[in-house]
């Protein structure tokens, strides 16, 4: 089975794209096959290791997402990607592979695993599930900064999940995007919302950083999904969005 092909200069240097992949509608055996044909053998002893079902299908999918969409941006086949960890455990391209200096970010929750891919800048990106059984202030209380918590508890208590939500994405794509793990403590940082809802930063003392230094999108991918993205780029950035099922087609959600 081959790639989708390759469609070369197609990320300008302030564009993001986003690539959506929903691994329960990918049934297809044959595809499935396909993807087991891309992991390496590391991979095939952690995908062996899950004991449902459907992790093992997200783990697989999300495997052959991160080689497909690579293929999108350099000729080379997905099985030919090589990749490696920093300190944190975050994973690149390895260097000198390719001259072009992509970057990606992963995430992924129930139902949906998300790509982000740049040219230089450092991104992150979170999504998570709306419907999990949390409790959502009480999480907020042990994590968030003092003016969200304040923010979360005035609002209607219909709108507090939906609220909890933005926030935790945002503050786990900004976290992902410093690649410095949990060393940064969440509630040290802030994000706060104007009537457009636009997002703005606030770093406390702990966390040496500039507001004006980043940028941030949010996105819901389905009702069932809440997605954030954090750049670090002082100039404005353009996202596409784009669904995908590795190794066979894409479809066009934002240009």
């Amino acid at each position: 089975m081959q790639n989708l092909p390759f469609q070369p200069s197609s990320l300008a240097e302030h564009v993001i794209d986003i690539w959506l992949a929903y691994p329960d509608e990918i049934t297809d055996v044959d595809l499935l096959l396909a993807y087991q044909a891309l992991l390496t053998e590391q991979d095939r002893q952690q995908w062996q290791r899950f004991y449902f079902a459907r992790h093992q299908q997200q783990y697989l999918v999300t495997r052959a997402l991160v080689r497909a969409v690579l293929s999108q941006y350099w000729p080379l086949a997905p099985s030919a990607w090589q990749f490696v960890r920093d300190s944190y455990g975050k994973p690149e391209i390895q260097p000198d592979l390719i001259p072009l200096p992509l970057r990606f970010n992963l995430s992924h929750t129930e139902g949906l695993i998300c790509c982000a891919v740049t040219l230089k800048h450092a991104i992150g990106v979170d999504v998570e599930y709306l419907l999990r059984a949390n409790a959502t202030l009480d999480i907020a209380a042990r994590y968030f900064a003092a003016a969200e918590i304040q923010a979360l508890t005035q609002l209607p208590d219909a709108l507090q999940q939906q609220r909890f939500f933005a926030l935790w994405t945002l503050k786990e794509a900004y976290i992902k995007a410093r690649g410095l793990g949990l060393s940064l403590p969440l509630d040290q940082f802030s994000f706060s919302f104007d009537h457009q809802q636009s997002v703005s930063i606030e770093f406390l003392d702990a966390i040496a950083d500039t507001p004006e230094h980043w940028q941030f999108w949010r996105y819901q991918p389905s009702e069932q999904h809440q997605m954030a993205l954090a750049v670090n780029s002082t100039e404005p950035i353009s996202v596409r969005v784009k669904k995908i099922v590795p190794l066979q087609h894409i479809t066009a959600l934002i240009e």
